[in-house]
């Protein structure tokens, strides 16, 4: 009797792990490059403010990625995602192309030099990217105002705050990413 509640305890919690089924390929690959693309789309949303407030969540979401599963987003991935946030961010163009790229190669070195990380290593990394794509967005954009960047406080401050939320969610849509749900023949 005992035997057979545990079995089913352990049926019921590796119910993910289904013989004959195995994950899409779709989900497998696509999952980390459209949320990338989607997280791009929040300059969209309607909210006016004075001075710039939005974290750059498809920053933090690719960064994410990439300290999640290392290998599933490719060195190259900062150009075309880049530039399919220069699309929607309305700094100019070219601007998250280069700063994507060097955030993935700066990501990268990391991996290289660290082979152990807590979160809290990860999110140290992840902030000071993120503050210095803030910092450099801003000079890029308005080159002869440099106080533009002295009213990033706020929009720094909701980007070192979002980190750990939008990494919950990366951990979350990376379950969703390997859920067996095609049948193999």
């Amino acid at each position: 009797m005992m035997a057979v509640a545990v079995r089913s305890k352990v049926k019921r919690r590796h119910a993910g792990g289904r013989i004959g089924y195995a994950p899409w390929p779709l989900l497998v690959y696509g999952m980390p490059w459209a949320s990338v693309a989607i997280a791009s789309l929040t300059p969209l949303l309607p909210i006016i403010t004075s001075a710039p407030l939005v974290p750059p969540l498809a920053l933090l979401m690719l960064i994410a990625w990439r300290q999640l599963r290392p290998g599933l987003l490719p060195i190259w991935a900062g150009l075309p995602l880049g530039m399919w946030n220069d699309l929607f961010s309305g700094q100019p163009l070219g601007c998250a192309i280069l700063l994507f790229s060097l955030t993935m190669i700066a990501l990268e070195l990391i991996e290289m030099r660290l082979l152990w990380r807590g979160f809290l290593q990860e999110w140290i990394i992840a902030s000071t990217i993120a503050i210095a794509y803030l910092a450099l967005g801003a000079v890029i954009a308005n080159p002869a105002d440099l106080g533009a960047v002295m009213v990033l406080g706020p929009q720094v401050l909701l980007t070192l705050l979002a980190y750990p939320i939008v990494n919950r969610l990366v951990g979350i849509l990376d379950r969703i990413r390997v859920l067996k749900l095609r049948r193999i023949a």
